[in-house]
């Protein structure tokens, strides 16, 4: 039997949570009652999980660098977050970074084995990794019993992984219908929260597995056994022959995030997993870009690309799926619209610049294409605007020239415009009276934003949300393989470059905010995305506590900088250095060493190696040797 400590350590029902949440929005009206996660997670009835990807991760240096992610989810509704994991160095560090923030800020965790990197074979290291973490106060326990997920791993010997866990492990891994018996597992995750042809890509003509086709497959294999069914914004990867894992295609987005939340309020789902948090290199994230991690590449096609929209949109549907709800109308807080499109319409010719266009690359996966994206006809020129409204009222919409009005109902609702270039607009009004407006920051221009194609979606809000850039470590890998010398490793959101058929021009260093002002007369705050300016001489027992890349030198250097100035290691050359102060103590060091990769000069040997062997080890620059 379970002692009432063991309860509040399972569900994560603390005074901390409480306080660490207190500035951010919970998931539903003070006067709405939620289901608790101890009445669902005593029978896997109703929950909610979101993908939390450790392998981008590997630079933070603290449970505290969490915190912000913790909450954030929390209060949208999340119930814990899967962490994604491979065999990385750091995987451990990280792990109970993760696990000590959770506990501090009332969410719960568990392990989903990515077995890209975990072998089928090795049901003991896998049984072993859970028993590991097992006892951590923000294990999430379903049935009282310690839950487990994975990525793929069909094959797996789960009565061994049990036996090494020490434990009833509740185990639901992305097993596959045809592939596996279901005779071991609890449940099992569909990862595939696409349309698609059958074959992880874009569907074809006579070749359409829609998501609801695959929710049917999964819950007729499993019978009785609980069903995760995937709820994702967006997919769309675009990495070129500048990274060794090369890949370059799109599934069909449009108002797939909008119909899924209002699919799994109908089907009722025992559980669900949002795809993803922070995969920005597949750009399905709805979790802050601000988010601490390493830029893989991504940078190119995220840049100026938050998705925090996606999230805010989310909130209320996952209120009413956790009350068994169909009418989302009762748990919208504040009215809002969420809107979202992409920056370019998908008929304009990158191919002088993109850098998959003509450019071979490593084919193994069979998931490179050059030029556009695989699965780009499938995509619409559209712009979405989900309404949350708490009476009827009339939504305005202008795309560049084209102005279109509809009439909202009380609760939520989507509304669509043929999207065109030039400013986008949004604005709600009763009784001829504006409510609020906005421009958004984001033009749709006839401009191939650094070069590429970009299939990546802008979502924002009325009013506003928070200032979400990229952080240096997430823009480390931006200038990488490009083919234009106009695009700058920097936040460059506000500034839209002219509508031209020629190259763009290079962003100005400032970049603005629109916080609801009148779509007429938008006023704006501006905030410097400029580097800070080098400091020469440290005070007399002082040392190098920030610095960046230095002027001149690549943008690769921009991650490897800033960790290693921030710990008073700061060369001269690749980096300078921002600030002094009191010497801060680096991480642990791992024994490890590191060198740069192959081809990058000795400028990187002592970046890498002190880096390296305080476990930022970016993939970007180096390797471990």
């Amino acid at each position: 039997m379970l002692s009432m400590s063991d309860i509040v350590r399972r569900l994560g029902l603390g005074a901390l949570a409480a306080t660490a949440l207190s500035s951010l929005t919970s998931a539903a009206p003070a006067n709405i009652a939620i289901r608790s996660l101890e009445e669902r997670a005593s029978s896997a009835d109703r929950l909610v999980f979101c993908h939390f990807m450790i392998g981008i991760v590997g630079d933070r240096g603290s449970s505290a660098d969490y915190d912000d992610d913790m909450q954030r989810a929390k209060a949208a509704g999340i119930d814990a977050f899967a962490l994604n994991i491979g065999v990385d160095g750091y995987t451990d560090q990280q792990l109970g970074y993760a696990y000590e923030s959770a506990d501090r800020n009332g969410m719960k965790v568990f392990i989903s084995f990515d077995f890209n990197w975990w072998s089928p074979g090795n049901a003991v290291g896998v049984g072993q990794k859970i028993a590991q973490y097992a006892s951590r106060p923000a294990q999430l326990f379903v049935d009282n019993r310690p839950f487990a997920s994975s990525f793929a791993g069909d094959g797996l010997d789960v009565n061994a992984l049990r036996s090494a866990a020490g434990s009833n492990v509740y185990f639901v891994p992305n097993f596959h219908p045809g592939q596996s018996s279901t005779s071991t597992i609890d449940g099992a995750l569909n990862w595939m929260a696409w349309d698609n042809d059958g074959n992880n890509k874009a569907p074809k003509p006579g070749q359409n597995v829609t998501v609801a086709a695959g929710d049917n497959a999964y819950k007729s294999w499993l019978g009785n056994k609980p069903y995760l069914a995937p709820v994702s914004p967006w997919f769309f990867t675009h990495f070129g022959p500048e990274v060794s894992y090369s890949k370059n295609w799109v599934f069909p987005g449009g108002s797939l995030i909008y119909d899924r939340w209002q699919q799994v309020l109908q089907q009722g789902f025992p559980m669900v997993e949002i795809v993803t948090w922070n995969d920005y290199g597949e750009s399905h994230y709805v979790g802050p870009l601000k988010s601490k991690h390493y830029d893989d590449g991504n940078s190119k096609w995220v840049n100026d690309m938050p998705h925090d929209g996606f999230l805010d949109l989310s909130k209320p549907f996952i209120a009413a799926y956790k009350n068994k709800d169909t009418d989302v109308s009762k748990y919208i807080q504040n009215e809002q619209l969420v809107y979202w499109y992409r920056r370019n319409l998908k008929g304009l010719d990158c191919d002088a610049t993109d850098t998959t266009s003509g450019r071979p690359a490593n084919n193994g996966s069979g998931n490179y294409f050059m030029g556009r994206p695989d699965g780009w006809q499938t995509m619409d020129d559209t712009v979405y605007v989900a309404a949350f409204l708490k009476s009827a009222g009339t939504v305005t919409v202008t795309s560049g020239g084209n102005t279109k009005t509809f009439q909202g109902n009380a609760g939520a609702n989507l509304f669509q415009v043929p999207a065109s270039i030039g400013q986008q607009k949004f604005a709600l009004s009763r009784n001829s009276q504006t409510v609020f407006s906005s421009v958004s920051l984001m033009d749709i221009t006839n401009v191939c934003s650094c070069g590429i194609y970009n299939f990546n979606p802008y979502v924002g809000t009325v009013p506003a949300g928070f200032d979400d850039p990229l952080q240096g470590d997430g823009l480390a890998s931006l200038t990488i393989g490009l083919h234009v010398t106009t695009c700058q490793a920097r936040p460059s959101l506000g500034t839209n470059p002219p509508v031209t058929s020629g190259p763009a021009s290079p962003p100005p260093v400032s970049s603005t905010r629109v916080s609801s002002p009148p779509v007429s007369s938008p006023p704006v705050t501006s905030r410097s995305s400029a580097s800070p300016p080098p400091v020469s001489t440290p005070p007399p027992g002082q040392v190098c506590v920030a610095g960046t890349v230095a002027d001149g030198e690549s943008g690769n250097y921009i991650g490897l900088c800033n960790f290693s100035c921030n710990y008073g290691y700061c060369p001269p050359g690749p980096c300078k250095c921002t600030a002094f102060g009191a010497p801060i103590s680096p991480p642990p060091t791992n024994g490890r060493n590191g060198c740069p990769l192959p081809g990058e000069g000795d400028s990187y040997l002592g970046l890498c190696s002190f880096s390296c062997n305080h476990n930022y080890c970016p993939p970007t620059a180096c390797q471990y040797c």
